[in-house]
């Protein structure tokens, strides 16, 4: 085996114009929310093909401005998966609505429509649906010929909230993720496959729903700060019309961002290779599952690559990662499912058993290193590691 590596979880490339951009932005004088959020927001919306985005500081206020702008209110019951960070639930305790967990695909950790159909069948009140794009990969959105969760949901009066922060930039069928529901929210947290440090975006096609979560973006006022500023009128003066929410984000993040998204294809492209790289040298270990793939690798941004280590293993989910690391490599879990969360647990006096294939992902799961310039050296480290520790070579 080579000489020990070191090689963290995940590594945040910046390659691009982020300096330049930055130094626009502390030359302006103004450092909160101004041209380049503006900016930012208008070259998504292009890219994802949607009409419009709004850029916040996090991809949980775009998931709590989108809920409430769909108009989840208090009593109400929302479906999401319980392979999924809190984030995705606890949107909905913000609304002092309810969650209703779904298991998932094994393999995918995705809502199917199968999965979707039975839930609507035992909860048939439920009009909402938050839907997890897990690991970089979309739900069955569409199928070609069947029906997909957009035509369930549309059957069933249930409106739909993306929760993309894995799937930038993802496709389906040929389409963008960003364009198929109601409203699309994305992470740009450190990790993700483009980052502003901390930050997100909720893109929608909707004028109403857009104007909402504008207005709601910053304590409900009628005019936002870069708006006032720029404007010929008298800056002063402006309108609270609801009690909103401090989720802007500062132009220094989104010159990050902006940077960020003219590399993020080609981000997408380095990550795929080190996937392509894993399928093809890990395959023949009957220890451990690979991520299932249901759609064509260029579609898939390859936030994760999680694999799941099999009962049948000598060796268990947790001596693995300790092991992983005492070799020097960076691992991380996704996720210790919600249904085990403690507060939902709880509150919810929720049952394991209800959710079996969450429970088999997470009895072994396990996200392997993957991220852009991570180079075949490391990649094949990486490999011969996982095949070491199984006791493969």
């Amino acid at each position: 085996m080579s000489n020990k590596l070191k090689i963290p979880f995940a590594k945040v490339p910046v390659n691009g114009n982020e300096f330049k951009y930055i130094k626009e932005v502390l030359d302006s004088g103004w450092l909160t929310t101004a041209g380049k959020a503006v900016e930012f927001e208008r070259k998504f919306a292009e890219q994802v093909n949607a009409k419009h985005a709004c850029v916040v500081n996090s991809c949980t206020a775009a998931l709590h401005l989108g809920l409430d702008a769909l108009g989840v209110q208090s009593g109400d019951q929302v479906f999401v998966q319980s392979m999924t960070f809190t984030a995705s639930a606890e949107i909905i305790r913000y609304l002092n609505a309810d969650p209703v967990f779904l298991d998932v695909e094994y393999g995918t950790n995705l809502i199917t429509p199968e999965i979707l159909q039975e839930a609507i069948r035992k909860h048939p009140n439920v009009k909402y649906l938050v839907l997890v794009h897990f690991g970089g990969q979309a739900a069955a959105m569409t199928i070609p010929g069947q029906e997909g969760i957009l035509d369930i949901c549309k059957k069933n009066d249930i409106k739909i909230l993306e929760d993309a922060a894995h799937a930038f930039p993802t496709r389906l069928n040929g389409k963008m993720i960003g364009g198929f529901g109601d409203i699309t929210c994305f992470s740009f947290y450190a990790n993700k496959t483009i980052t502003t440090g901390e930050g997100g975006m909720l893109t929608t096609d909707n004028d109403e729903l857009h104007a909402r979560v504008k207005t709601m973006r910053l304590h409900g006022i009628n005019r936002d700060i870069w708006d006032r500023f720029t404007s010929t009128k008298p800056s002063w003066e402006y309108d609270v019309v609801e009690a909103g929410y401090k989720y802007n984000m500062p132009d220094i993040n989104a010159a990050i961002g902006l940077a960020q998204l003219e590399k993020a294809e080609e981000y997408r492209k380095e990550r795929q290779t080190v996937a392509e790289f894993y399928y093809k040298n890990l395959s023949g270990i009957d220890l451990i599952d690979l991520p299932v793939c249901h759609v064509p690798f260029e579609d898939h941004s390859w936030h994760l690559f999680p694999i799941v280590i099999k009962e049948n293993s000598p060796i268990g989910r947790n001596e693995f990662i300790e092991k992983m690391a005492e070799s020097g490599i960076g691992t991380s879990v996704h996720y210790k499912p919600l249904h085990r969360m403690t507060y939902y647990k709880q509150k919810y006096d929720l049952n394991p058993e209800d959710y079996p294939n969450t429970e088999k992902t997470w009895k072994g799961n396990v996200s392997l290193p993957i991220f852009p310039y991570m180079s075949e050296e490391e990649t094949a480290y990486v490999c011969e590691s996982v095949k070491r520790i199984l006791g493969y070579s």
